[in-house]
């Protein structure tokens, strides 16, 4: 059984660590991501939990992340730690363990792997990884053809939100997570030989 703290006081406690337009993208998420829930088997509550919380440190600063890496001895990769975009899913994942009291590992993971994906995920990864691509904040070109397609083929949604992350940032000469790559190759060696 799922243990965590009730959604009034996820609500709250988000309120105090992200600003508004964060907070409102993080309902976004989790309300896309109940719908695609719906629509593809997955838990709901999980998906709405997750999608709720995914983003809960990003509104910290660079030093206040690496202060919490500390506390919670988190061991992150190198492409991790010098891209600080990235920094907030692992330890997302780290702060709801922690402060919502969250012991399901299905939705830690979502929330783990919502920056880079990675091999093998499970409904729920992408469920949440797809839904903060394309909640309705989300502005940008392409995304109502994503919206779209999320609700038709999760899989090939998946591949062309993979694809378009690694556009973006190859064209911001940044640092690519090796998690993106396989998670890219995974899912297209699934596609062709119907794995």
């Amino acid at each position: 059984m799922t243990v965590m703290k009730d959604e009034a006081y996820i609500l709250k406690t988000l309120e105090n660590l992200l600003d508004k337009k964060r907070l409102e993208h993080s309902i976004g998420v989790s309300n896309t991501s109940q719908q695609l829930a719906a629509r593809f088997g997955a838990h709901p509550h999980k998906a709405k939990i997750a999608g709720l919380v995914h983003d809960c440190a990003k509104g910290l600063t660079r030093q206040q992340m690496i202060d919490a890496i500390k506390r919670y001895n988190l061991r992150l990769d190198t492409v991790t730690i010098m891209e600080q975009e990235l920094i907030h899913g692992p330890l997302g994942a780290a702060m709801a363990a922690d402060i919502f009291e969250i012991d399901d590992l299905d939705i830690l993971n979502a929330i783990r792997y919502h920056t880079t994906g990675r091999a093998n995920m499970t409904i729920l990864e992408k469920i949440v990884y797809l839904s903060d691509f394309i909640e309705p904040s989300r502005c940008y070109p392409g995304v109502d053809r994503l919206r779209d397609l999320a609700f038709k083929d999760l899989d090939d949604a998946i591949i062309k939100a993979f694809s378009n992350t690694i556009d973006y940032v190859l064209r911001l000469g940044s640092l690519i997570h090796p998690l993106t790559i396989d998670a890219r190759n995974d899912m297209l060696i699934r596609r062709k030989y119907n794995l």
